[in-house]
């Protein structure tokens, strides 16, 4: 298999009539999408080979027309936020250099504000399919050609762009529908945004399975009883969230007014899941449900590491990653280079064939952090250096620790920030918390979101749970944690406010 869209064709012969995609506004079988995806390419294909598509549509059925459409043109594709600002949209628009835009009617204001050429998705569409030109295309591709780019923001301000081949997402998707077991039975509930890594898994997965893939209105995540209506209105029984949506229905308790009734498999991923909230859902539904951790960066597709939860974990408790996935090679190294010992913490590496092939048209960061296997000098072997800090625990499963960038030293201790906020995380009534350094006044910070009024009732939880030189400094309550534009957390956004208040 050389394309992803391989998957897709023989989905789309086997369940043609099928619903595969919803949202707000309209329903599409597969044979319908295909048929505005040709269209499409179609139309493309007149711009040249291989290029860059830029899609400035909001997370809608249209917007999975035009992903599709790209890659039937030999193209790739990069989703923008079309809630992002103009100055973000346009610094994207110039690392692709001249890429074809493309929009729909919704969010045709955006593109005009742009100032530059696009094409209307609604035209696009109308486009008679040349079969024979899409032929062409197909034949002139191979695996390694790149299929989409996903940009994460950088460490200087500037947007990095992942690039992703079909080898890489047909690897990753091969390995996470076998492992869960997806099939045309699966009815996905989608929350992360399009322009996200963590939609690939269920995206991609209903391309191949031929599963059902509902675009949740993200205005259900504010009000919760909303949110589970719908999970049980379209009888969705598998999502695949970030930790702090699927925190949302424990910090509200949802489940003791309405709980999902066919929701048999939880993921998540995208940052720590809170030990605290996930026992809520595991005391209040089935215990058939099954509940997973997944773990890995942009530049691993989704996905490197997972843990399947087969044992209980107490609230102040951290949810292992547990092991690589299969075809995936985990392994942690030390700062002198050398795996790890028993116990020892280390960066996690990667080599897989899931690993992206570098960062667009920026060589030094790819560099960086797409390196030469240091456990091995034999012969060139690229490996992905990850920047997450873990460990292996007495029952052999990774441990995520930190990132990096967030640890931090302090009179000559080392201070992992995450074992902090699992400490004040334990506490009952708190809803959300992260802890940062304010690096000029030399201050630890634990800020929290919750209905516990006493600070001092968290920093002793905080006190029970580390040595006395990670105690942070102040411990501060606001009325609502920021959230960024993919459901997580948003610790520079959080900074700022801590230096207002």
């Amino acid at each position: 298999m050389k394309n992803i869209l391989e998957y897709f064709e023989k989905t789309v012969k086997t369940h043609p009539n099928k619903v595969g995609f919803v949202d707000e506004c309209r329903e599409a079988t597969f044979s319908q999408t295909a048929l505005h995806a040709r269209a499409i390419a179609t139309a493309l294909c007149a711009w040249g080979n291989k290029r860059a598509v830029a899609i400035l549509i909001d997370k809608t059925v249209n917007c999975i027309d035009t992903m599709l459409g790209a890659l039937y043109a030999g193209d790739f594709y990069v989703v923008i936020d079309v809630h992002s600002p103009v100055e973000r949209v346009n610094g994207i628009l110039n690392i692709l250099d001249n890429p074809v835009i493309l929009t729909d009617k919704n969010s045709e204001a955006l593109a005009g504000e742009i100032g530059r050429e696009y094409l209307l998705y609604e035209e696009l569409i109308q486009t008679e399919i040349d079969e024979a030109k899409l032929l062409e295309k197909r034949n002139c591709m191979c695996d390694l050609d790149t299929a989409y780019i996903l940009f994460t923001s950088g460490s200087t301000g500037m947007p990095k762009g992942t690039v992703i081949s079909h080898r890489a997402l047909i690897s990753y998707i091969n390995w996470v529908t076998e492992e869960f077991g997806f099939n045309a039975q699966t009815v996905f509930g989608s929350q992360t945004p399009l322009y996200f890594s963590m939609s690939v898994t269920d995206f991609y997965s209903t391309i191949k399975c031929g599963c059902t893939y509902h675009i949740i209105p993200k205005p259900h995540f504010t009000f919760p009883l909303n949110l589970v209506g719908y999970l049980n209105d379209n009888k969705i029984n598998t999502i695949y969230w970030v930790p702090t949506a699927i925190s949302i229905l424990s910090n509200w308790k949802v489940f003791d007014v309405i709980k999902p009734q066919y929701l048999k498999t939880v993921l998540f991923a995208g940052e720590v899941m809170p030990t605290k909230q996930l026992n809520y859902w595991i005391d209040h539904l089935d215990s058939t449900v099954t509940y997973a951790n997944l773990f890995g960066p942009t530049e691993t597709t989704d996905i490197c590491a997972f843990y399947i939860l087969n044992r209980e974990f107490s609230d102040s408790d951290t949810i292992p990653i547990g092991k690589a996935c299969d075809n995936c090679d985990c392994f942690v190294v030390n700062s002198e280079g050398k795996a790890v010992t028993a116990g020892e913490e280390g960066e996690l590496y990667v080599r897989s064939g899931f690993m992206a092939n570098g960062y667009y048209r920026n060589p030094e960061k790819t560099a960086e952090a797409f390196v030469q296997n240091p456990l091995q000098q034999d012969y060139p072997e690229t490996v992905y250096k990850t920047g997450d800090i873990v460990k292996y625990n007495d029952k052999g499963e990774l441990v995520y620790i930190t990132r990096r960038d967030f640890q931090i030293k302090r009179s000559g201790y080392r201070i992992e920030l995450g074992e902090i906020e699992a400490g004040a995380n334990s506490v009952e009534k708190v809803k959300s918390c992260a802890c940062i350094y304010d690096s000029e006044a030399d201050l630890l910070v634990l800020i929290y979101e919750g209905a516990v009024k006493d600070t001092m009732v968290v920093l002793e939880a905080v006190r029970n749970h580390v040595p006395a030189y990670m105690v942070p400094d102040e411990v501060r309550r606001i009325k609502e944690m920021p959230i960024n534009a993919n459901g997580k957390l948003d610790r520079k956004a959080l900074l700022a406010t801590y230096k207002t208040l």
